[in-house]
Parts: C-alpha cells; structure tokens; sequence
C-alpha cells in the first residue's frame, strides 16, 4: 500500500477493466431515514459521483426492507427498513446486496422474504442468506464489462441464525467450507471478492480468530477480502499478495453518539482485469446528520495516516495477538464485571431478552473469544501486561469524540 494515497498497485496493468466499488454496513434508520424517504440520493453527499463512476457497486444491506413480521428477542438492538427505502440503493444504483449479517432475519422470515423479492423487483442481486443453507451459500459471479466477478458471502451466524439444510439463515462461520467454494469458483471468474460480516464490534483491530479465518479465506484463492460488522474502521493486511480489509466501518449506519471512529469509514474501489485485481483505492467519508461527505484535506490525510498506522501490527500474527491483548488491558476487569452484571440484571427485568444476551455471549465466536481470552488471562494473572501502544488505541477508540487538529 501507497498510505500517501491510500492505493495499492499490482504488477497487474490495469487496463482494460472493470471498477468494483464496495461499501459497509447500510441501514436507512434513524436519522437516515427521513432522508432516504425524502430524498434518497441525498444522503450520500459528495460520495455518490465517486459511487457512480464504478462499473458494479455492492453493499451490506444490513437490515430487512419490509412492512411486516415481528421483532425477534435477540441479544442486540433490532433493525428493520421500510420498502420505500430501496430508493435508497437503487439511486446509486447498487447492483448487488450483501445480506450475509447479524440483522437480515431481525423481523422473522416473512420480513426477510419481502426484503429479497422487493431486491429482485429492483434488479439488485443478494447472496449471503437464504430460506435454506444451500441457497444461503450460493456464491454471486456478476458479468461486468466482459469480466466474470465472482462474490462469496458469510456471517458469524449471530444469534443463531446460521442457515441449517432445512431452516432459512445467512451462510454461517464455517471457514472450510468458505475456501471450499472460492477454490471452486476460481477457475470460473475473472476477479474473486470475498465479503465477511464478524469480529467484535468497536476496537481498533481485529480478534486473532478473525485474522486466521480472512488468512485462510485469501489462501483458497480470493483476489480481495473485505470484512464489516465492527461499525469503526479497521486496518488493511496484504496476505500472499492479497488485501484484507478488515472493517469498512460504518456506511450508511446511523449511529447516535459523538465518537469519532464511529463516525467514519471508508469504500474500497478495485480494479479487476481478466488477470485479477489490478489496484485498490480507499475512499474515506465522514457520517453526519445529514448524510456522508468525503474527507479532504487534512481529514483525509489525518485519515490515511491512521489507518496506516492500524495496518501495520496486522503483517505479523504475534504483534495482532498483542494488539488484541492490549484491548482485553483496557476492557479489564471491571468492564467484564459491568457486562456480566448488566446481562444478570437484564434476566431479572426482562428474561428472554437476558436469556438472549447470554445466549449470545455463549455461542458466539466474537464474544466467546473476549470472554475465554478475558477470564483465562486474569487466572493467569496477566491482565495490564499487554503492550501500551494497544492499550493506547483501544482507549482512543473508545472515547475520542473531535478530531486531533
């Protein structure tokens, strides 16, 4: 990577081809949703010519586009679109829709359907969930330009809702079986993109489980990895020759708070050729009340540096684990206390949805890590070992609220 521009280079010429452009977390609640239902292509900002310049545009619709089903009891918030929203995609347009994430099923399967058959009146293509795990798991390959892109999609399953042979669900965390279909796709297409929607929301670097899985995905034959669900940007690692973003952080997400890292992402804009991937871009964006807008100047700049210096633990697995170490210091003792009681007195006010929460702490690889890595270091006795710089990001991830100039 070039971090002065936030490009990288292959030895790939990059024409002639195809401009794929990916986005993040998309969801038209709150106070996006006013705005998608006013005007939709307003909430995109100065960021929607650099959209539309691209030849294919996907994004993580991250929440049911639907006027009916009921909320389900689950461990987090539950998110649901109304159908007038899919002004908000087509005004792109965006061609095709990740749905491979922890709140497609948030109204039951009814909602999910709608959501697909009102994709499908809109031409938009959806991979990543389905009403069964063989549909779930069906791969994308979008013919663009004379290329064949091929998109391969899955989630954590969080909250179990990891498609089964006979139960609707989104394709689910089984790693092998992920590199199992890149490997047999690869011959078929062009350019190789695979989506993941994991990891533990919120910190500056992803989880050790996380590395080892994107690692493995790129090494089936991936030409690009991208990862969101983190909703705050994430580093970008070259492995074999291949990039892993590991968080876009949040796109179209609305969020209620005055952190900073919360409050900006980033697209990927890549080059494919028949050869592969020829170049990659980063595009960084700043979220606001009233929609998106390019970072420039010395946002952008400011920008680039920092997730430069996010990248750089990410090219050797023991400085990540460190990293991640150094999250556990800051998260401590006494923030697992406050998690665990708060879960306690959930069961007590309200028992499915604490049931829910537990459940979810248990079964789910983001937070079963957090929790065994936790627990097993403070038996060990080596909490507040972790290296300062780690700790440093965490607690600037966690509470920086302005920029730095």
């Amino acid at each position: 990577m070039d971090w002065r521009l936030g490009a990288l280079r292959s030895r790939i010429p990059p024409s002639p081809g195809a401009e794929v452009v990916i986005a993040g977390d998309w969801a038209p609640i709150r106070d996006f949703a006013d705005i998608i239902d006013s005007d939709a292509e307003a909430v995109y900002g100065d960021l929607l010519p650099r959209l539309r310049e691209a030849d294919l545009r996907i994004v993580n619709l991250e929440c049911p586009l639907a006027d009916c089903g009921s909320p389900m009891v689950k461990s987090g918030t539950v998110l649901r679109g109304n159908p007038g929203h899919i002004r908000g995609l087509t005004a792109v347009p965006f061609e095709a829709a990740a749905l491979g994430n922890n709140h497609v099923f948030d109204y039951g399967v009814a909602a999910f359907e709608q959501t697909c058959d009102l994709l499908a009146a809109h031409r938009i293509r959806h991979l990543g969930a389905g009403l069964s795990a063989k549909a779930a798991w069906k791969p994308l390959v979008m013919d663009i330009r004379g290329l064949r892109i091929g998109i391969v999609n899955f989630s954590e399953g969080e909250d179990l809702t990891a498609a089964r042979a006979d139960r609707p669900g989104v394709a689910g965390w089984e790693i092998e079986r992920v590199a199992a279909i890149i490997t047999e796709l690869r011959p078929l297409v062009d350019g190789l993109i695979a989506i993941c929607h994991g990891g533990l929301e919120y910190i500056p670097f992803p989880p050790p489980y996380v590395a080892e899985a994107l690692q493995r995905v790129a090494a089936a034959g991936a030409d690009l990895v991208i990862g969101h669900h983190p909703h705050v940007p994430q580093g970008v690692a070259i492995h074999g020759g291949v990039p892993i973003c590991y968080s876009l952080g949040n796109f179209v997400f609305f969020q209620p708070t005055d952190l900073l890292y919360r409050k900006i992402g980033y697209l990927v804009k890549a080059r494919f050729t028949s050869r592969g991937l020829a170049g990659l871009n980063i595009v960084p964006y700043e979220i606001l009340n009233p929609g998106l807008a390019l970072l420039t100047g010395r946002k952008h700049h400011w920008f680039l540096k920092q997730l430069a210096a996010l990248s750089a633990p990410l090219a050797d697995f023991d400085r990540l684990t460190r990293a991640w170490h150094g999250f556990l210091d800051y998260c401590g003792q006494d923030g697992l206390s406050a998690e665990v009681g708060g879960i306690l007195r959930q069961l007590e006010q309200d028992p499915a949805k604490g049931a829910a929460m537990l459940r979810n702490r248990l079964t789910t690889r983001q937070h079963r890590h957090h929790w065994l890595d936790m627990l097993t270091r403070l038996m060990a006795g080596q909490l507040n070992t972790g290296p300062k710089w780690a700790r440093s990001w965490a607690e600037t991830y966690f509470t920086c609220k302005s920029w730095p100039f």
